[in-house]
């Protein structure tokens, strides 16, 4: 029993554990913890599109990390130990430097992040990554500001400077960073503003829209004409500030943060944001084949 509460491992296992480790407690521990390595080792190669986003920001509001960890099912995403394991990612994330191998930072309960990936793994049955993180920091008079939106599939971490600590404190700029926090969940811009659009995306957008034009049959004479436009069009969708405020409509973000600035009597200005969403960009297994092995594992086919 000892045994099984400290590994939470069947009963079976347990007591194999204790023959073969000739009692030897601590033996016996080392041998379960192999045994669902091993077992971690076969899910290893099982497609993770569910879990969490996590967020967390440092005491002083001056930094602030995003962390994505992925399950394969929604299902197992909700076990109060997989959360607890996403929860304490984003822990050590926040310590961690700005380049860090995640996976080799010191786990609280002993081993790395990566130990206690696998050992979860071998508890759990579903494979588990540890996908991406990035950290978001700013100097100065200014504020990192986090979101979360539903339940995990989205989180924004963001960054705006302030004229001074005043301004950063006041709330009106916690309102306009919580605002623009949750317009970037809704409207998943891609870049801050127009001039962080890389040419290589603007030349690929052009020859879409110029591909596009020629299927229509347009004119070619006409088609830059048409073509600047849609591109303009498209920079509005994709840059933060050029964006239509959800819940301000009318107004672009651009202009209510130079509304705030006016009213607070000191320049406010957007630094950076990151935003991730559960899955995005990851294959999903095609078909029931998953479905099919998960019901096979319950005893039902």
């Amino acid at each position: 029993m000892e045994l099984r509460e400290r590994t939470q491992a069947g009963l079976n296992d347990c007591r194999s554990a204790l023959v073969e480790a000739e009692g030897d407690m601590e033996k016996a521990v080392e041998i379960i913890l192999k045994k669902g390595l091993a077992k971690s080792a076969k899910r290893a190669g099982a497609v993770a599109t569910e879990g969490l986003v996590v967020a967390r920001l440092a005491a002083d509001n001056k930094s602030g990390v995003l962390v994505e960890v992925n399950i394969q099912t929604d299902f197992a995403a909700r076990n109060e130990e997989f959360v607890k394991f996403a929860e304490t990612v984003a822990d050590i994330a926040l310590k961690a430097r700005p380049s860090a191998d995640l996976g080799a930072e010191p786990f609280p309960s002993g081993g790395t992040v990566e130990e206690a990936r696998q050992a979860l793994v071998g508890k759990l049955g579903e494979n588990i990554t540890v996908r991406r993180w990035e950290r978001v920091a700013i100097d100065g008079p200014g504020k990192v500001h986090a979101y979360v939106h539903m339940g995990g599939k989205i989180g924004v971490v963001l960054a705006a400077r302030a004229a001074s600590d005043a301004v950063a404190e006041s709330a009106d700029f916690a309102k306009f960073l919580d605002d623009t926090a949750m317009q970037i969940a809704a409207m998943a811009p891609l870049y801050l503003s127009g001039g962080e659009i890389p040419e290589e995306a603007r030349k690929k957008q052009s020859e879409i829209y110029a591909a596009q034009l020629a299927e229509e049959g347009k004119p070619e004479a006409a088609r830059p004409k048409i073509i600047e436009g849609k591109l303009a069009k498209w920079q509005k969708e994709v840059c933060l500030l050029e964006q239509e405020s959800v819940l301000e409509p009318g107004k672009t973000v651009d202009a209510l943060r130079k509304e705030l600035s006016a009213r607070v009597g000191g320049e406010v200005t957007l630094s950076r944001f990151v935003r991730f969403e559960r899955g995005e960009g990851i294959e999903k297994p095609q078909g029931d084949d998953f479905a099919a092995e998960v019901a096979k594992m319950a005893g039902g086919g």
